[in-house]
C-alpha cells in the first residue's frame, strides 16, 4: 500500500492563511477596539484642528518644543490620520471576519434540536435522582410545562429509558451578535459621516452681523468631507443679535447664551427668521445640520481720524490669549482714505496692535485682565504706520502684522499708548487714534453629519446587545425516567451552564423540587474529578455552546 503524500502548501499561502485566521480572532478585534480607544484619547485632551483652530494655534504658542512633534504625528487632526484610519480599517475587518462565521453558526444552531442526554447525569455540575410513584408519561408532561419557554426535544432511548433536553439562553449569543454588527454599522456610519459631511468654523460680531451658508469662502476654516466640494451645502442664514455670559464673582462662567435668529431653506425666500437662544452644548439644528457655540471674545472699535478730518473705523475680533480673563490680542489694520497710487498708499497704511482687557488691571504700565466680563475695558497698543504687505501675496493672519514688513524698516512704530474706553492718541502727522467701543464675538461651528441618526440608534443597539448578552444565561436541563417495576420510576435530572457563577444552581433547585417527589430526591455525591472537566458525552461540553468564542 502507497503511502499517502502530504500536500505542502506554498509558504506564502500559508502565511496568509495565518495572518487571516489571526486578524479576524476575537482577541485580536479585542486588542484593536482598546487600540482605537486609546488613539481616540490625543484627541479629547488636545485641541483639534477640526473643532478649535484657535485653540490649536495657542497650544503650539505656548508648547513651542512638543507642538511640533505632536503636529507631525498627527495629534491635532487624530480623527484624520493616517495612523487612527489604518487601526479603524483593520478592526472593520476584523469584526466582519469574526462576526459574520459566528452568525452564520448561530443561525444553524437556531435548526438544531437540543443535544442529546448524556448516559451518566450524575457527572453534571447540577444533578438530582429520586423515584416517584408516578408513570414516566406524568413525569414528562409535567417536566414539559415546567419548562414552557425552553426548547424541548423528545428521544426514546434502546434500554427503554425516555428523555427529555431542554435549553434556554439563545438571547446571549443573539445579543453577542448584535452587539458587534451595531459596532460595525457604528464604524459603517462614521466613516459615511465623514465621507459626505463637513465642519466649518465661522465668527461673527454680536452686533446683528449675519452668516449664510453659501459656500466654503463664508468660513474662517473649512473642514469637507472626501466627496463634498462645497458648492450643495444646505442653504441657511444666521444673525447674532447679542451674546450674554454669566461670571461667578470668581470669574468661572456659568452660562453662555447667544441670541440669534435663523431662516431654515424653506424660509430664505420668504425673508422669515426664527428667533432661538444658543447655548453650549444646545445646538440649533436645521435638517441634518448643527450649529454650535464653541467661543466667545471681544472686538474693539478703533476710529481713525486722518488729518484731512476724514475718518475711518475698525470693529475686528482680537484672539483671547488667556481663556480665564479674555485677556486678548489682535491687530485692526486701515487704509488711508482717498489714496488711489498703490505706492503711496503702501507708505500711509496704519496698524493699532496690542492687548485689551475686558477689566483693566494695571501693573505699572502693563496691563492685564482682573475678570472675563466686560467691566472696565482697556487697550495697550502700538501703532504702525507704513506697509502692511497687504498686496505681497502672501498670506496674513487678522490678529497680526507681517513681521517681515517690520524687519524690513517699511512699517514703523509711531505711537505706543494705554487707552481707557473714550480716550485717544495723536500721531506725529496730526492722526488720531481713539479707543471708543467694544463689540461681543461668537465663535460658531456648523457640522453636516446625515449619518447621526445612525450613529445613535447603533450606539443603542451596541448598549443593548452588550447588557443583552450579559443578562441572558445559557443553560441546558435534562430529565431521564426510567420504569423501575410495575408502579414505579426513576427520575433522573441533569443541568449544566456556561459558568457556575452564571446562578444557574439556585434555578436548577427549584426545578428540581417541582418535578421530584418531595423528601424523596437523593442529593448528588460528586467527587473533585467529577466537579473538573466538563462531560462530553452527548456532546454537552461548554465549547460548543454558541458565543463561547464571542465577548
Amino acid at each position: 500500500m502507497m503511502p499517502t503524500e502530504r500536500v505542502r502548501t506554498h509558504p506564502v499561502t500559508a502565511a496568509a492563511r495565518n495572518t487571516w485566521r489571526g486578524l479576524t480572532s476575537m482577541r485580536t478585534a479585542l486588542v484593536l477596539l482598546f487600540l482605537l480607544a486609546l488613539a481616540a484619547l490625543p484627541g479629547a485632551l488636545l485641541p483639534q484642528y477640526s473643532l478649535n483652530p484657535q485653540r490649536v494655534r495657542t497650544y503650539q504658542a505656548q508648547h513651542r518644543s512638543l507642538a511640533p512633534v505632536l503636529d507631525r504625528l498627527g495629534a491635532f487632526e487624530v480623527f484624520a490620520s493616517p495612523w487612527f484610519a489604518a487601526i479603524y480599517l483593520l478592526l472593520f475587518v476584523s469584526l466582519v471576519g469574526c462576526v459574520v462565521p459566528r452568525g452564520i453558526e448561530y443561525a444553524r444552531q437556531l435548526r438544531r434540536a437540543p443535544v442529546a442526554t448524556p448516559r451518566n447525569l450524575g457527572r453534571l455540575p447540577h444533578h438530582a435522582r429520586a423515584e416517584s410513584d408516578t408513570a414516566p408519561e406524568e413525569v414528562l408532561a409535567a417536566a414539559r410545562r415546567r419548562l414552557r419557554g425552553w426548547r424541548v426535544a423528545e428521544r426514546e432511548e434502546p434500554d427503554g429509558a425516555r428523555t427529555l433536553s431542554a435549553e434556554r439562553g439563545y438571547l446571549r449569543e443573539a445579543g453577542n451578535l448584535v452587539f458587534h454588527l451595531a459596532l460595525l454599522g457604528l464604524l459603517v456610519s462614521f466613516a459615511i459621516g465623514k465621507l459626505v459631511g463637513y465642519q466649518g468654523q465661522v465668527i461673527v460680531l454680536a452686533n446683528g452681523s449675519q452668516f449664510c451658508n453659501s459656500g466654503p469662502l463664508a468660513y474662517d476654516s473649512f473642514t469637507p468631507g472626501r466627496s463634498v466640494d462645497g458648492t450643495a451645502l444646505e442653504p441657511f442664514c444666521l444673525q447674532v443679535n447679542a451674546f450674554t455670559p454669566t461670571y461667578l464673582p470668581t470669574g468661572q462662567p456659568t452660562r453662555f447664551r447667544a441670541g440669534i435668529a435663523y431662516q431654515g431653506p424653506d424660509d430664505l425666500a420668504a425673508g422669515t427668521w426664527h428667533p432661538y437662544q444658543l447655548e453650549v452644548n444646545d445646538p440649533l439644528r436645521i435638517g441634518s445640520t448643527r450649529v454650535y457655540l464653541i467661543g466667545h471674545g471681544y472686538a474693539p472699535r478703533f476710529t481713525v481720524t486722518f488729518p484731512d478730518g476724514q475718518r475711518r473705523s475698525g470693529v475686528v475680533q482680537w484672539r483671547p490669549v488667556d481663556t480665564a480673563t479674555l485677556l486678548s490680542e489682535g491687530t485692526t489694520k486701515f487704509d488711508p482714505p482717498g489714496v488711489t497710487d498703490d505706492a503711496v498708499r503702501r507708505t500711509r497704511q496704519l496698524a493699532v496692535t496690542g492687548l485689551f482687557a475686558p477689566t483693566a488691571a494695571f501693573q505699572g504700565s502693563l496691563l492685564s485682565s482682573a475678570f472675563p466680563d466686560l467691566l472696565d475695558p482697556a487697550v495697550a497698543v502700538d501703532v504702525l504706520k507704513g506697509d502692511l504687505g497687504n498686496n505681497s501675496g502672501r498670506g496674513q493672519s487678522i490678529f497680526s502684522v507681517d513681521e517681515s514688513m517690520v524687519d524690513s524698516g517699511r512699517l514703523k512704530q509711531v505711537a505706543r499708548s494705554n487707552l481707557r474706553l473714550g480716550e485717544q492718541l495723536t500721531l506725529p502727522d496730526r492722526t488720531v487714534v481713539r479707543f471708543d467701543g467694544v463689540t461681543r464675538f461668537v465663535s460658531l461651528q456648523v457640522s453636516y453629519d446625515p449619518a447621526q441618526l445612525w450613529v445613535l440608534a447603533f450606539a443603542v443597539l451596541v448598549l443593548g446587545g452588550l447588557g443583552l448578552s450579559l443578562a441572558v444565561r445559557r443553560r441546558r436541563f435534562w430529565v431521564r425516567v426510567t420504569p423501575a417495576g410495575p408502579a414505579g420510576t426513576v427520575v433522573e435530572l441533569g443541568g449544566l451552564a456556561r459558568t457556575e457563577a452564571a446562578g444557574y444552581g439556585e434555578e436548577f433547585d427549584r426545578i428540581a423540587a417541582e418535578l421530584l417527589p418531595p423528601g424523596r430526591a437523593v442529593p448528588p455525591v460528586l467527587t473533585g474529578h467529577q466537579r473538573g472537566p466538563r462531560p462530553t458525552e452527548g456532546g454537552v461540553s461548554n465549547a460548543d455552546q454558541p458565543g463561547s468564542g464571542l465577548l
